[in-house]
């Protein structure tokens, strides 16, 4: 009996250290992701033009990542492994304003008009003041693919590889979307380089 009780004792003493460290492993886990807030939300941005849109679209993320965080192997790149579920969840809520994207509405005259659906921002855009808006608006004019893996690349600097798995492309298409995307960027700054004196004309 002795040697039961003993070995019970031993078990709960398991249980408890098991405890302790998952327990500190979430903590770690929430110190890396929450240092990553502000990467998030300049993607974010990115992404969906609106700081409201970029707020939820943060919020999702986060609460994706506390609910699967038992899936992050502690002390790799977590930037990237956020910014996937980011884009994914990016993804899938376009996806889903797309599908409701124009309502029918009557106008006075009782004729069918058709108006967009979604937020508009009123304050304009207004985003990381270390770019100069030329080149923001720049980013943004690019096509959705080439912007992600512009934003993920040259602003945050993640790597082909990680690039790769967050859009859930191959590594080939990600070298060609960037070389697409810059060649893109360097033609719509040309004038405004120029006049900033960047480059000679």
């Amino acid at each position: 009996m002795a040697s039961m009780a003993a070995g019970y004792g031993i078990f709960g003493m398991d249980d408890r250290a098991a405890e302790r460290e998952r327990a500190d492993r979430r903590a770690r886990f929430d110190a890396e992701a929450m240092a990553q807030l502000d990467a998030l939300y300049s993607f974010a941005l990115k992404l969906t033009r609106v700081r409201d849109e970029a707020e939820d679209l943060v919020s999702d993320t986060l609460l994706r990542a506390f609910q699967r965080w038992e899936q992050y192997r502690l002390g790799t790149n977590i930037r990237a492994w956020l910014f996937t579920i980011l884009y994914h969840a990016f993804v899938s809520r376009k996806r889903r304003i797309d599908a409701r994207e124009v309502q029918p509405l009557e106008d006075e005259d009782g004729r069918e008009v058709f108006e967009a659906v979604g937020d508009v921002d009123p304050e304009g855009t207004f985003y990381d003041s270390f770019i100069d808006q030329e080149i923001v608006d720049a980013i943004h004019g690019l096509p959705e693919e080439y912007r992600a893996a512009v934003v993920m690349s040259d602003l945050h600097g993640l790597r082909y590889g990680e690039i790769a798995q967050a859009l859930g492309v191959p590594e080939g298409t990600i070298k060609s979307r960037l070389f697409r995307g810059r060649r893109l960027l360097q033609e719509k700054l040309r004038g405004y380089a120029t006049e900033m004196g960047y480059i000679k004309a």
